[in-house]
Order: structure tokens, then C-alpha cells, then sequence
């Protein structure tokens, strides 16, 4: 497989978990675009949003996404935010498959309430019905994505296969 694979889906649907299992099972090498970011400024996602803004954070990942897009054979695990602007919707449709990972609402509720790791995005919602709410305004961003997965209620492993299963049978294989 020479091609990326990029995870896309509103937070908490398990790109990251899903990410680096999938990289590892296909002997790829695994991108959290946060996690870089956060590396390459020194600070976690949360400080990055109060010192420097969400612009800023756009444009980290806009710049990171075309770097990206340039190589292969990554997994790649993208921010929730990264499909909101046009250009990286066209950057993101040329640098490989997209699988978008869709989670049940109250499901996804519950997983970004029990993880350790801020999400900025989790300021300015207060409860589940807000959440669906912008669930239900970002929807037609994720539209773009190749494959489809559903990821409520099922085991991590039965989640990668199911990807591996998907991506063997579209052409993703044979490029």
C-alpha cells in the first residue's frame, strides 16, 4: 500500500487509538497531525488556542496537511477543525483514501468526557445537545470521505479490520 490513509470524523470517534493500531497491522507509519503541531510548537493543543488562536492553529495545519500530502505511506489521524476550510477539503481529497470514522453521538459524549486529553473544542460546548448540534453543522464536511466506518460499540481490532477489508476492496490496494 503507497498511498495515505487519512482518518477523518468529528472528535471522539477513535482516530488516533484507531490510527496508530491500523499504521501498525499495515507496517505504515503513523501522523497525528495535533500531536505534531503540539511538537512543533511546544505546547499542547488547549495553550496553543489561548496563545496563539484558532488562525494560527488553522494554519499549522494547513501547512502540515501540504507537507503530508506530498509523501505516502502514512496513517494519518487529522484535527476535527482541519475540513472546515476549502483549500485543505482539496489538498486532503489528493493526498490519499479517506476513512471517515463516525461514532453514535452519546457514545462520543461519553469517550471525550472520560479522556485525559484536552480538546479545545470541548470549551465552548456544555452539554450533548450543543455537541449534536455541531455534529449536525459539520456534517456535509465529511461527505468527501471514500470509506465510511462505524465505530460504536465495537473493538478496536474489529474496527482496523473492518478498514483493512474496506481499503482492500476499493482500488486503495492496487495504487
Amino acid at each position: 500500500m503507497g498511498k495515505n490513509i487519512i482518518l477523518i470524523g468529528f472528535m471522539g470517534t477513535g482516530k488516533t487509538s484507531i490510527g496508530s493500531r491500523l499504521s501498525q497491522k499495515l507496517k505504515m507509519n503513523f501522523v497525528d497531525m495535533d500531536r505534531e503541531i503540539e511538537k512543533l510548537l511546544g505546547i499542547d493543543m488547549v495553550r496553543i488556542f489561548k496563545v496563539y488562536g484558532e488562525k494560527r492553529l488553522r494554519s499549522e495545519e494547513t501547512l502540515l496537511l501540504r507537507k503530508l500530502a506530498g509523501q505516502d505511506k502514512n496513517v494519518i489521524a487529522t484535527g476535527g477543525g482541519l475540513l472546515l476550510n476549502d483549500v485543505n477539503r482539496e489538498v486532503i481529497r489528493r493526498a490519499g483514501v479517506l476513512v471517515r470514522l463516525i461514532a453514535e453521538p452519546h457514545e462520543i459524549w461519553e469517550r471525550i468526557q472520560r479522556k485525559k486529553v484536552k480538546r479545545p473544542m470541548l470549551a465552548k460546548i456544555r452539554d450533548i445537545d450543543e455537541m449534536i448540534k455541531i455534529m449536525s453543522d459539520t456534517e456535509k464536511d465529511y461527505e468527501i470521505a471514500d470509506i465510511n466506518i462505524e465505530t460504536s460499540g465495537k473493538d478496536l481490532d474489529v474496527i482496523v479490520n473492518e478498514i483493512i477489508s474496506a481499503l482492500y476492496a476499493s482500488d486503495f490496494a492496487d495504487n
